[in-house]
């Protein structure tokens, strides 16, 4: 591997392999150990958007494996492709460090890094794709359920960044996924047909929430507005009623069912307070697998 863009790029056995060292670093770390197999290594952390798990993580994880960061802000360089093409920007820093780690609005922005940088690029989150949490969900639901094979997720919301790449993981490790969305609001059918062509009928769209939560062992959301979409509030705000996660819901679903979400929770509006807050909810353990699964990510990539 010398990039990771999205789950696509993948193999299975490449996913694998990278929850496989997950769960290992995490145990390692857990028992007040650690692999400095970074040492004298620097990445450079470009971010258009603002960030809590993503940055964090990445930079603890850097840290715990004896690198070190440089976190860029969009102002710091007059903007990713603005004052200069993205080409270029990825050229220089090539030419000063070993890593590039991206967060930004156009996929096609980490497309063009990667093409014409020489050291490993990750995606930390495009408006496409965000695979890094994608695979962190899937790590925190094996710790959960011991498996992987055959879990069932009902993501309830748009079909956004998080459902793509969450979908494509599905099929790439066996899982079944039906997304409740409103109209309008459906993951598109190319991702669909993409997922369904990795594993047959891994990934399904729906308009009926409760539909999707029968027999779910996880129900998945996400914010309704996300950024860059702050113009559309009022508008998805009222094309979401209906498509809350909340105790009614609850209802049509296991009563074991595992509720995740990627985070910044909104309560009252994707989800309530009460669910959010449950013993079903595992959102926090997902917040922390991020950190566990970026750690693997960059051992696998720049050692």
């Amino acid at each position: 591997m010398k990039k990771f863009l999205s789950i696509n790029d993948c193999s299975a056995e490449q996913l694998k392999e990278l929850l496989r060292e997950s769960s290992e670093l995490k145990k390692l770390y857990k028992n007040g150990k650690r692999d400095i197999c970074l040492g004298g290594k620097t990445v450079a952390m470009l971010f258009e958007k603002p960030s809590l798990r993503t940055r964090i993580s990445f930079e603890v994880a850097m840290t715990d494996l004896g690198g070190s960061t440089i976190y860029v802000r969009p102002e710091d360089i007059g903007g990713i492709g603005k004052r200069e093409p993205v080409k270029d920007i990825a050229r220089v820093l090539s030419r000063y460090v070993d890593g590039i780690v991206v967060r930004t609005f156009e996929h096609q922005t980490v497309v063009e890094l990667a093409e014409y940088a020489t050291v490993p690029v990750i995606n930390a989150l495009t408006d496409r794709m965000h695979p890094c949490q994608a695979m962190a969900d899937v790590l925190t639901i094996s710790e959960h359920f011991k498996q992987l094979e055959g879990i069932k997720i009902a993501f309830i919301g748009d079909g956004n960044n998080v459902a793509r790449s969450l979908a494509a993981a599905c099929a790439k490790f066996g899982m079944k996924m039906v997304i409740a969305s409103p109209a309008g609001y459906e993951l598109d059918d190319e991702s669909i047909a993409e997922a369904n062509k990795i594993s047959a009928d891994s990934v399904r769209q729906t308009n009926k929430p409760a539909e999707a939560a029968a027999d779910a062992d996880v129900i998945y959301t996400d914010t309704w507005v996300s950024m860059g979409q702050e113009s559309e509030k009022q508008k998805r705000i009222k094309a979401f009623a209906g498509f809350q996660v909340n105790a009614e819901l609850l209802k049509s679903a296991p009563a074991d069912v595992k509720i995740m979400h990627c985070l910044p929770a909104y309560r009252g509006f994707e989800i309530t307070n009460e669910v959010a807050e449950s013993k079903n909810s595992i959102m926090f353990d997902q917040a922390e697998n991020r950190l566990h699964f970026q750690r693997a990510l960059l051992k696998k990539l720049l050692s």
